[in-house]
């Protein structure tokens, strides 16, 4: 009976020591950030650069101990493929909402991006794209979309106009691959060119996983044109820039921010021509932003050993505009930060982020590129 006796101020020492660090554990709150974009697949290497510029921003936001309604919040990305598939898309997201995530970072193409956007919408979750740049996107009426880059209407009429104006080209052959991506850019181009007086001679289609253009190409070369444009990406802008030198063909070869990588000098080889190529990414930084945005390419390299490719910044200002709204809101609850997120007012390493009442980037800028010995080389950065 004395043994009881003296052990009972032990154990309820204990237990007031479990529940002290139980009530301290209880402090710390998890908020799960969502982040889609293919890492198998042909846009692979995009993928995984969206994916790499997400998690830096994670990490940064953690090393500083953000406190939201006084709790120390913990930043979690959960980070899925979609391998540029709309049902494998559509399948990430769910499983995303079913994980109860807070925000979602994503998709890169907009045939992912568009049928995933519905899910999370219905789910209340809001949604930043730092890729996706189909007009369709922020025209389904859902207040919980957002992209940090100017769309394919911006990027395909300013191209179209500086075919006609800057290139002098009379005569343009356009080919898409089919995707919601690459059939936006190139009709949103043709309405450019033909604004500014441009003949559209051709009109062709491949896909997005094709290795063999030479049909198409042979059709196009009969017109002469001055001007080819492709709507689709580097893994198959390269290989059709090698068959385009193999046929002869000495056109100008133009397209948007899918094929206007790094990569692509590698992807082509010896097709890729000084000055052939005039390509735009959606975005791009203006004289004053040049420092931030080359101080974040060299954090980028020195974390991952790996050059950006294209999208990580925009990844990465997509957390950062999404964790400030959080945090003017004080909460991570998607219905209290949503209405700071639609007037946000972010400081980015890409430039200044906010938004309009779709969702669209206000002013959003875009860098044109040419490419001298298989390097991309800037030509302007225009709105």
């Amino acid at each position: 009976m004395q043994m009881k006796n003296k052990m009972l101020p032990l154990a309820a020492a204990i237990a007031l020591a479990l529940g002290a660090a139980g009530s301290a554990h209880a402090e710390e709150q998890i908020v799960k950030i969502g982040h889609v974009g293919p890492v198998t697949g042909p846009s692979a290497h995009l993928g995984k650069d969206m994916e790499n510029g997400a998690k830096m921003a994670v990490e940064e936001l953690n090393a500083k101990g953000i406190t939201l309604g006084g709790k120390k919040i913990k930043f979690v990305l959960l980070a899925e493929d979609d391998a540029s598939d709309p049902k494998q898309g559509t399948a990430a997201a769910q499983k995303l909402v079913d994980a109860k995530i807070d925000g979602v970072i994503g998709h890169l193409n907009s045939g992912t991006t568009i049928p995933a956007s519905k899910i999370y919408y219905d789910a209340g979750i809001p949604q930043i794209s730092p890729a996706a740049t189909s007009p369709k996107y922020t025209q389904q009426g859902f207040n919980s979309v957002f992209r940090v880059v100017a769309n394919d209407g911006q990027l395909g009429g300013t191209l179209g106009r500086y075919a006609a104006t800057t290139l002098k080209a009379k005569n343009i052959a356009v080919i898409d691959d089919r995707t919601a991506y690459g059939q936006g850019v190139a009709q949103e181009f043709a309405k450019g060119a033909k604004s500014a007086g441009v003949n559209i001679v051709a009109t062709q289609f491949t896909n997005d996983k094709a290795t063999d253009f030479n049909a198409i190409l042979t059709s196009i070369k009969a017109k002469n044109p001055d001007v080819i444009f492709f709507g689709g990406m580097d893994a198959v802008a390269g290989p059709m820039l090698r068959q385009m030198k193999a046929l002869g063909i000495k056109a100008k070869f133009m397209g948007g921010d899918g094929m206007c990588t790094a990569e692509l000098g590698k992807l082509a080889g010896d097709g890729l021509i000084n000055d052939q190529v005039v390509c735009a990414e959606a975005g791009g930084v203006e004289e004053s932003g040049k420092k931030g945005l080359e101080d974040f390419k060299a954090a980028f390299q020195k974390k991952f050993n790996a050059e950006v490719k294209l999208y990580a910044p925009y990844s990465y200002d997509s957390v950062m505009t999404m964790v400030e709204a959080m945090q003017k809101a004080n909460s991570a609850d998607p219905k209290k930060y949503l209405p700071e997120l639609v007037k946000i007012h972010h400081k980015g390493v890409t430039g200044m982020i906010a938004f309009d009442a779709k969702g669209d980037i206000k002013d959003g800028t875009l860098t044109l590129y040419t490419y001298k010995d298989g390097k991309r080389t800037l030509l302007t950065v225009t709105k």
